[in-house]
């Protein structure tokens, strides 16, 4: 970790009183897209300020809702506590988890799915969140904000509109109970500090359909469908051959979806980072499975299984 000694951030971080204590050491932490962490070390504690830097309007964050869905994670007993949230300056303060953070690798080592559903489980039992989030809706607006403003999309996107519309009615023919979701699962957003997992990172949490979570995990985490229905044992403690057609299928609605959330992010972010290749990645991923010969079969398979639960 590198020293921050930016004096814009140390300004702010002088104006939260947990923070301005001195002494203090000011690290940057690696990971965040769309914010600058920062870990601020002092004799009273460690904290992460989250300092937001992107455009959270056309990203579709409401940093109000990350804050209230931050402490209801803790209250979950999954997320890092919140210590100040201070929107004037754009600045959340929660609680340092010390622990490894994972990467991809992390989730082939074995038992590791099991304790992710866990967590998972953990977060998806607690206190109702502010907000609910619909990929759909989402989709919807990222694409009208890329074609708008210009910015990057392929050149066959909107190919695959149809069937990503045949997922929706699929999806919605027997609607799943929402549960609160952080939504953003990747590898990085997973904390073990040896004993627990601990999910971070709130920004785009809401009340979903929990297949939504570990389908969106699996993409994120590049599982392969094996391990994606490993992940879907593990969360309902049973083989449930119907939600693993439903997760399969809200895999590709994360990626079809959060691909246009990159192109967005190449055009505006400040950040030193492909987000283009980011957001190609994920379409690649969505356009293999919706044109797939697998993908109506897939359909078939969730309605069937619907067909059988319902009866």
């Amino acid at each position: 970790m590198a020293e921050c000694t930016e004096p814009g951030l140390l300004a702010k971080l002088d104006q939260i009183p947990c923070l301005a204590v001195h002494p203090r050491q000011v690290e940057e932490l690696s990971g965040g897209l769309t914010n600058r962490n920062l870990l601020v070390s002092t004799a009273t504690g460690r904290y992460v300020a989250r300092c937001a830097q992107s455009d959270t309007d056309l990203l579709g964050i409401d940093r109000d809702h990350e804050h209230l869905n931050s402490r209801a994670a803790a209250d979950a007993g999954v997320g890092a506590p919140v210590i100040d949230y201070r929107p004037d300056l754009g600045v959340l303060v929660i609680a340092y988890i010390d622990g490894v953070t994972y990467d991809n690798g992390d989730f082939q080592r074995q038992g590791v799915l099991d304790r992710v559903a866990e967590a998972m489980r953990t977060l998806h039992v607690g206190p109702r969140f502010a907000g609910d989030f619909d990929m759909f809706v989402r989709q919807r607006s990222y694409l009208g904000i890329v074609r708008e403003h210009g910015m990057h999309l392929p050149s066959s996107y909107l190919d695959y509109d149809e069937r990503f519309q045949q997922i929706r009615q699929a999806l919605t023919a027997n609607p799943a109970a929402t549960v609160p979701c952080n939504n953003d699962l990747l590898a990085g957003n997973v904390v073990d500090d040896g004993t627990k997992i601990w999910l971070i990172d709130y920004e785009y949490s809401g009340n979903n359909d929990p297949c939504f979570e570990i389908g969106n995990t699996a993409a994120e985490c590049a599982l392969s469908d094996g391990q994606l229905a490993e992940l879907v044992t593990a969360y309902y403690a049973q083989d449930r051959a119907d939600k693993v057609a439903r997760t399969r299928l809200q895999r590709i609605v994360s990626r079809y979806g959060w691909a246009l959330w990159g192109y967005i992010q190449a055009a505006t972010s400040p950040l030193d980072f492909d987000f283009t290749a980011w957001g190609d990645e994920r379409f690649d991923g969505a356009a293999a499975e919706l044109g797939g010969s697998g993908f109506a079969g897939l359909l078939e398979q969730m309605y069937a299984d619907d067909a059988r639960s319902a009866r």
